[in-house]
């Protein structure tokens, strides 16, 4: 009988449901399928088993041009594009949107992403958590619920280092399993076992793991069809043919001592999906011509070095083709889990640590021996939209909770709620801070600044995150420097009218109605009290007229009206600025700005200040700060001098020369 996959370990959602811009992605294909099933001619049909219906639902998302391209198998990724909502309960295995989903789409569509809850976390972030308590994964026969797993890790341990979160977290499927896997971790920290010894140790107390050890040191003859075998590859057999390779050079360098082979070795390995582990764990370099040089000088010290039987080298060969097969899955599983778990915006994940924010970390591991009960039995409530105490009965937060929460985390005394919130707004405010230093310094945000010029998208979500998408990552990096330009002065995160992940990072949900940011200014020696409204966009200069000229006067006429402060004024920022669209802000300096709803009610001599990113990084390289700022941007609107030089001749020239 041949041997069979199991899995060793659990995943939240599938890999094919990871994509950016994660929360966004949810809540559109929330409202696709709500408007989708809305039809009166698919409002009875089933989803299970039905190509056409699936097919449909592909060609729908395609027609909204939520999918790009054409699928060449569309039931496939129809179902792939909503697995992960199954998943976690959103939708059911009908794919129609269940109890919890249409809550979260409500407040989707509603744009209201406030905090209701004590965790201080946004609602939509409030039902994610309440999801992930309840959302288990069978493992091998076993139910397991990941969050509650990750949970009852942290309260035991503090914290996880990245690789433990990585490659260990996933291995806890079980109580017995989760226990070994806790003092494992212990043992790395005192320098008794690796990392890579404890997935080994876990994939060899699988039977059918060691029934493949045991089959490769039954048979004296190694052939392709033994290696593909002792493989076992979960989606296919042949995928592991490569190795047979990859044995056979190896076996010729160290066991048949021929050192000559080594660039052999090299081949074979380059030819395996995963050829980057084999790779770094042979050599010092990823270059075969160093290794036709002088391949002995890059050569690393390894298991086979020991070895001195056949048993022996077959043994080495095995444990090493599993690990780093187990290791490629793990760390393909990362990415997902770290997704998912953001979701609830408890979870930190900051300078390689994983941890819990403030009041999540001391109110679970004050409930965690109650709740931990919970781990390995799925919940019936998955589908339901239902308080945090139903989940279980120990979940039960209050006012009083959150104040003991936070005096033991300061090891402070308050007594009020609000005083405890003004101590956990200073918490984020330091953490915002050390983010800004060694996330945003000035280099790397001049480095961010040339990457929106140039639209390198991948290299932007490389440098700030992909749960985000572009226009909205620059509105965050416009704050950043705002804040700086600031002297870090104001609640900035309040200013920012963006939602922001555990990790102070942004995310991007569904278009709000008023401006990108607005930065409150007390009055000083320099300037009067004052709301400066912050526009960001990446609309090319051909479509910043049609696109941005109403929408920032409307915002800036609406403040206006509405706080009856007329000192306050806008920045709009862009990349390159359109002639028309500069004519456009400076024609209201004349042109009164009228109430909708009350053409009694106007203001007059709007001011707009337009700013191109090339000045945005004048002004960081020059160190140039908001008071300066202001001078000349108040200058600058009072001029009277023609549209085609007054930029340049008001603001880039102006800038250019302070300091000199």
């Amino acid at each position: 009988m041949p041997l069979t996959y199991k899995s060793f370990c659990w995943c939240l959602g599938t890999t094919s449901f990871r994509t950016k811009n994660f929360n966004r992605t949810i809540e559109e294909q929330l409202g696709l399928l709500n408007e989708f099933w809305s039809k009166p001619d698919n409002a009875d049909i089933s989803w299970r088993n039905n190509n056409n219906i699936q097919t449909e639902y592909y060609l729908f998302m395609q027609e909204k041009g939520f999918v790009e391209g054409d699928a060449d198998n569309k039931p496939k990724d129809a179902r792939e594009k909503t697995s992960g909502l199954v998943d976690i309960g959103l939708i059911d295995d009908n794919r129609r949107l269940t109890n919890v989903g249409k809550a979260l789409l409500a407040i989707s569509e509603s744009n209201d992403f406030g905090s209701d809850n004590h965790f201080e976390i946004p609602k939509d972030s409030f039902i994610y958590l309440k999801q992930l308590l309840k959302t288990s994964c069978v493992v091998d026969g076993n139910t397991v619920r990941p969050l509650i797993v990750l949970l009852y890790l942290l309260s035991k341990l503090g914290e996880l280092s990245a690789d433990e979160f990585t490659y260990l977290l996933p291995l806890c499927t079980s109580k017995e399993t989760t226990d070994e896997i806790i003092a494992c971790i212990d043992d790395i920290k005192n320098g008794q076992k690796t990392v890579d010894d404890v997935i080994v140790s876990r994939l060899l107390s699988m039977d059918n793991y060691k029934e493949a050890l045991s089959l490769l040191l039954s048979r004296e003859k190694v052939d392709e069809n033994l290696i593909c075998e002792i493989g076992i590859n979960r989606k296919s057999r042949n995928y592991d043919k490569p190795y047979f390779s990859l044995y056979k050079a190896l076996h010729k360098v160290y066991m048949e001592k021929d050192r000559s082979a080594f660039v052999e070795v090299f081949d074979a390995a380059k030819k395996i999906r995963i050829s980057n582990y084999w790779i770094k764990y042979l050599f010092d370099t990823n270059s075969r011509v160093a290794l036709v040089r002088n391949a002995e000088a890059h050569i690393k010290p390894t298991d086979f070095d020991n070895v001195t039987t056949e048993n022996e080298f077959k043994t080495a060969f095995f444990k090493l083709m599993q690990l780093f097969k187990a290791k490629a899955t793990l760390r393909d599983y990362f990415d997902l889990n770290r997704r998912f778990f953001r979701t609830t915006d408890i979870v930190l994940f900051e300078n390689g640590v994983v941890n819990l924010d403030v009041v999540p970390k001391h109110f679970f591991k004050s409930v965690i021996d109650s709740l931990y009960e919970q781990a390995y039995i799925s919940s019936d409530l998955l589908y339901e939209n239902c308080a945090l105490e139903e989940i279980a009965d120990c979940l039960v937060i209050n006012d009083d909770v959150v104040i003991k929460c936070i005096n033991a985390e300061l090891g402070i005394g308050t007594t009020t709620i609000d005083t405890a919130r003004e101590a956990l707004e200073r918490i984020r405010y330091k953490r915002f801070k050390t983010l800004i230093d060694k996330k945003f310094s000035d280099d790397n945000l001049l480095e961010l600044l040339t990457c929106f010029e140039n639209r390198n998208d991948d290299e932007i979500r490389r440098m700030v995150t992909d749960n985000a998408d572009v226009p909205t990552m620059f509105e965050y990096v416009l704050g950043v420097l705002w804040y700086k330009i600031s002297d870090y002065q104001g609640k900035v995160l309040d200013y920012m009218k963006l939602s922001l992940d555990a990790d102070l990072l942004p995310k991007t949900h569904a278009a709000g109605g008023e401006a990108d940011i607005v930065y409150e200014y007390s009055q000083t020696a320099d300037y009067p009290e004052h709301a400066l409204l912050l526009e960001a966009t990446l609309a090319d200069s051909s479509n910043q007229r049609r696109m941005e000229m109403e929408p920032v006067s409307r915002h800036l006429g609406q403040h206006l009206l509405r706080t009856g402060n007329l000192n306050s004024y806008c920045v709009f920022a862009t990349g390159t600025l359109n002639i028309n669209v500069i004519a456009d802000f400076r024609s209201r300096k004349s042109i009164p700005y009228y109430d909708p709803q009350d053409y009694s009610k106007n203001v007059s001599g709007m001011k707009i200040i337009p700013l191109q990113i090339s000045e945005l990084k004048t002004i960081l390289q020059k160190n140039l700060k908001y008071k300066e700022l202001y001078t000349v941007f108040e200058t600058a609107f009072q001029t009277d001098e023609p549209i085609p030089t007054w930029y340049t001749g008001n603001i880039v020239k102006i800038i250019d020369s302070i300091g000199e």
